[in-house]
């Protein structure tokens, strides 16, 4: 299937990081940090990339930079990266050219391939979710056909050129080395942008992160491609508008700029990139928020927490939860007393970057803090109210004269 191996990779980490938890029967906010930093782990593992580990659970995951988080990343990150160069060599993930620094003034190029990487990655949000209700709603008795049809369509991808399945690595450098001709891209692109939704939506074990990158470098060669046809006199190297392209719509989808563009350069060690690199990130991360598209993480959070599959829990154990009150957030400038919080949700500890405290009923959840809440089992509720009251994309509404929701 179009799909890439990391994703098993770092939820593996992240069991990993429970597990050592349980065994060295630690509280509830170094559980998060372990189980963050064996996901960072298995992130580094799967790419040879300790320092995208690294960032990854920082920016993403706990979007937290104190000490203990920090180390424990890091340490994660580092052990797993050094195990899986003994045992895989220590080459980057991808055989690219050494491109040279480009030409200031093809900066403005790079900006529109992120605004170009945005427009698409929003696009491949709402696919990824749209394919999943598609085979959500398929009958349990037709779920194996649906499978099948699938299964038979890579098939016959794979078939014909067997290239063009699979996580897309040979794809992706392909398009770095700039051996695919521009009329094969926006076909080719289609059918990787069809194969993975198709192979996603069916709940298959994998990860988006290795497919998605070779869309992105797809769409980086094409603009590249286009730009060296009508300014041929400006040195444009289409490569390395490919390896701008990955980082550009991995931030575009994942929301996550700084782990796009480390990631990016740790594969490829194309760290003359890196001013374009920002540059189309930041154009990336700026049109997709602006769509008010959320990434594709908390996307797929909030559609399983509507399904009920995010409140499951084994031995009845309560669901630990860590979150920050965003500005214009249901919860964000109101009194702990005024947020309505279904019975066995606890406000547990809130944070703001200078201290730490335990929150009492007076207590005024300003914008970005930091809020860690215990959600018991028998509140199926809990969760989703208080996902919702710290998200500013929420429809939640609390009437401040009952405190309610």
């Amino acid at each position: 299937l179009a799909l890439g191996r990391e994703g098993p990779t770092v939820q593996m980490g992240g069991a990993v990081g429970a597990g050592i938890s349980q065994w060295l029967k630690a509280s509830a906010q170094e559980r998060l940090t372990l189980i963050s930093a064996g996901a960072g782990a298995g992130l580094a593992a799967a790419f040879n990339a300790p320092l995208a580990g690294l960032v990854f659970v920082l920016e993403e995951l706990q979007r937290d930079f104190r000490p203990a988080v920090f180390g424990a990343a890091f340490l994660a990150a580092a052990t797993a990266d050094v195990v899986s160069r003994f045992f895989s060599g220590q080459l980057p993930a991808f055989a690219a050219p050494a491109y040279p620094t480009p030409s200031l003034s093809l900066l403005p190029a790079f900006a529109v391939l992120g605004v170009a990487c945005g427009l698409l990655g929003v696009l491949f949000n709402k696919g990824v979710l749209g394919s999943l209700n598609v085979f959500g709603r398929v009958p349990p008795h037709r779920k194996v056909t649906a499978g099948f049809a699938v299964g038979a369509l890579v098939g016959l991808t794979a078939y014909f050129v067997p290239t063009y399945v699979g996580g897309g690595h040979g794809i992706a450098e392909a398009a770095l080395h700039a051996d695919l001709p521009l009329a094969i891209l926006p076909p080719l692109f289609l059918l990787r942008f069809v194969l993975t939704l198709g192979s996603y939506g069916t709940g298959a074990p994998g990860g988006i992160f290795a497919p998605l990158l070779a869309l992105g470098a797809l769409i980086g060669l094409g603009l590249g491609q286009i730009a060296a046809i009508w300014f041929p006199s400006a040195g444009v190297l289409p490569g390395a508008f490919a390896v701008v392209g990955m980082a550009s719509y991995f931030t575009a989808i994942v929301r996550a700029p700084l782990t796009g563009i480390v990631l990016i350069v740790e594969m490829t060690s194309s760290y003359a990139l890196s001013l374009p690199l920002l540059v189309a990130c930041f154009c990336a991360y700026g049109v997709a928020e602006g769509l008010g598209n959320l990434p594709i993480y908390e996307s797929l959070l909030q559609r399983d927490l509507a399904s009920g599959k995010g409140v499951q829990t084994t031995h009845e154990e309560p669901i630990v939860l860590e979150l920050e009150v965003e500005r214009d957030a249901p919860f964000a400038g109101r009194k702990v007393r005024e947020l309505g919080l279904p019975s066995g949700v606890l406000l547990i500890e809130c944070r703001d970057g200078h201290r730490e405290w335990v929150p009492d009923a007076e207590t005024v959840l300003l914008p970005h803090t930091r809020v860690t809440a215990v959600v018991s089992h028998a509140s199926p509720d809990g969760l989703k109210a208080f996902r919702s009251g710290c998200s500013a994309h929420s429809s939640l509404t609390i009437n401040p004269e009952d405190g309610g929701l």
